[in-house]
């Protein structure tokens, strides 16, 4: 990604470099423009990688290339919230990923947004590999906010929905933010979230 947030904080993946160059623009694509928008010839245009490259690398086409933008991003933004997750309490982790999103938002003049949202919301009906690439992130994100919750004393229940509500005000407050240039509606959500949290979890 030309643009990196503090998710991107594990050893980086060994890829050749055109194709890591790829994926990193597609993955930029999709934060800006969404899953229809990102075709091969703006990733190219975008990252200076050859033409050459695209089938060597991505033999599948597009559909490759944004099936692996969906899941490299995915690995890293889950591998970030497991992180956090396992080392701060509800609220802290949190607080945490609010902080990591406002600085992300404000940097990018508001014009990046999640990119396995992007690909979630459209229905590439051409593409179901897309649909199957975030619900996987997704799950991944749940399970992990729901260990944490568990660990402190959340009913399992409860937990799993704690977990799927936060996820979604996280989702619905970023692109709030976009189309409202403004942090504001991320800030609201994460106030409410906190109450939850706080009264919740001990």
């Amino acid at each position: 990604m030309a643009r990196r947030s503090s998710t991107d904080s594990s050893p980086r993946t060994r890829l050749p470099d055109a194709r890591r160059r790829m994926i990193e623009g597609a993955i930029d694509s999709l934060r800006v423009h969404g899953a229809s928008a990102t075709s091969v010839d703006r990733v190219l245009a975008s990252t200076g990688a050859p033409r050459g490259s695209v089938y060597h690398h991505f033999p599948g086409g597009r559909t490759q290339l944004i099936n692996d933008a969906v899941t490299t991003a995915g690995d890293i933004m889950s591998a970030y919230i497991e992180r956090l997750t396992r080392d701060s309490d509800p609220v802290d982790a949190l607080e945490k990923f609010a902080e990591m999103w406002r600085t992300t938002l404000r940097d990018s003049e508001f014009r990046a947004g999640c990119p396995i949202f992007a690909v979630a919301v459209e229905t590439n009906d051409d593409a179901p590999e897309f649909a199957r690439a975030a619900a996987a992130v997704f799950d991944r994100w749940h399970t992990a906010l729901t260990d944490v919750l568990t660990r402190h004393e959340v009913p399992a229940d409860r937990a799993k929905r704690l977990a799927i509500l936060t996820v979604a005000s996280f989702e619905g407050a970023i692109a709030l933010c976009r189309v409202q240039h403004s942090i504001a509606p991320l800030d609201d959500a994460v106030t409410e979230l906190r109450a939850l949290f706080t009264t919740t979890a001990h």
